[in-house]
């Protein structure tokens, strides 16, 4: 699928950056296989060009307890390397930028951080929302909710809650010894309900025995069950199971799609624009499975308000079939880092409106959670 063709547009000069350390409480403890969070900690980018300002979070962790990306390993490659390299500098467009970050190696939720700013920045300068120079079309996009851990009776009627409330998918964190009695719970009581379960690589081949049980659940897929970077054994678990794989972790480009799809690793994918590098190979990971008749959908990793709406934005294309995380902000934080409201309606969470992804910062708030803050002039 190609985006539309863009308005031509003078190059932008990046006149400056500002890279922040935010610290967000969350609501409540957030717990998945690899460990709890009770706050949400992430980088945000600032790129500033003729009056305008480009924005996005990058979703590293403090620890590399999901990938091998950790925050102080990213915010000094943000600082030494990459925003030296891009401050002063004219991009013709988004895919300009990509020739300066693909010598580096991995890093790709600190590349993607820079790509991500430069397309709010550059379809700001459009005066077109972000989906418009993506390719996408919805007005709205549906959306699932994803549970922590928890006990089994607080997770059956946490997904009871959510249910009720219209959300269009409920998704169960599990780990070994919570998992098989958790989604047999669920189940009984919500027997009609699009029900997913989520690994977080948290087993392996020798658990086949809990892989063939959650297999008569009826779940519309089962994430990423294996380690983060095996696309081998996934071919071998979904050639015995009925449900869908669908892989996270292990796809980090469109060429990791094509061989997890050629290889029968998984029917579903799971696309986290920061996690493979941007926009741009999001996209191409998004042709790739529609090449294959395969659907894809959209996955969190707590985003505040700015990585949200880059977000839902992406989740505007074609093939964006399946219920993403991108649930209401509300669920997460008491205040996010910015001025509107990102809430869904009966599963739905409307497209922001306006230029670039649609939202703006609370800067009186963002200032409070702000932990550090580095200025890069031109």
């Amino acid at each position: 699928m190609k985006p539309p063709a863009a308005p031509e547009t003078p190059a932008l000069r990046i006149e400056s950056a500002e890279l922040r350390l935010v610290r967000l409480p969350l609501l409540t403890p957030f717990t998945i296989a690899t460990g709890t969070m009770q706050e949400k900690v992430f980088p945000l980018l600032i790129l500033r060009s003729g009056g305008l300002e480009g924005y996005a979070e990058a979703v590293m962790d403090p620890l590399p307890d999901y990938l091998e990306e950790t925050i102080p390993s990213g915010m000094a490659l943000l600082r030494d390397v990459l925003l030296p390299q891009i401050v002063g500098r004219r991009f013709a467009s988004p895919a300009a930028v990509e020739s300066l970050l693909s010598p580096w190696r991995g890093h790709y939720m600190t590349k993607a951080v820079v790509e991500m700013a430069l397309w709010d920045l550059w379809a700001k300068s459009l005066g077109l929302p972000l989906k418009a120079l993506l390719g996408g079309e919805k007005e709205g996009v549906e959306v699932g909710v994803s549970l922590g851990i928890g006990t089994v009776a607080d997770t059956v009627a946490r997904a009871e809650k959510h249910l009720a409330l219209g959300y269009r998918r409920i998704k169960l964190k599990i780990m070994p010894g919570h998992d098989i009695a958790l989604v047999g719970a669920v189940r009984k009581v919500l027997p009609d309900a699009h029900l997913t379960v989520d690994a977080n690589s948290a087993y392996t081949l020798a658990d086949m025995d809990v892989m063939l049980a959650l297999d008569e659940f009826g779940l519309d897929y089962i994430e990423q069950p294996l380690a983060w970077n095996d696309i081998h054994d996934h071919a071998t678990l979904q050639a015995r199971l009925k449900t869908a794989i669908c892989l996270d972790e292990s796809i980090r480009s469109a060429a990791d799609t094509r061989k997890a799809l050629a290889s029968g690793a998984a029917r579903v994918i799971n696309i986290k624009v920061g996690r493979v590098g941007g926009h741009l190979e999001a996209r191409r990971i998004h042709d790739v499975t529609a090449a294959w008749s395969l659907p894809v959908w959209c996955g969190g990793m707590l985003e505040a308000g700015i990585g949200r709406a880059h977000n839902i934005h992406l989740s505007t294309l074609p093939n964006f079939t399946k219920p993403g995380d991108t649930s209401s902000a509300s669920r997460y934080f008491a205040r996010d880092i910015v001025n509107e409201p990102l809430e869904t309606h009966d599963g739905v969470m409307p497209v922001p409106q306006g230029p670039g992804i649609g939202v703006t910062l609370d800067w009186k708030f963002l200032d409070t959670v702000t932990a550090r803050t580095e200025r890069f002039p031109s």
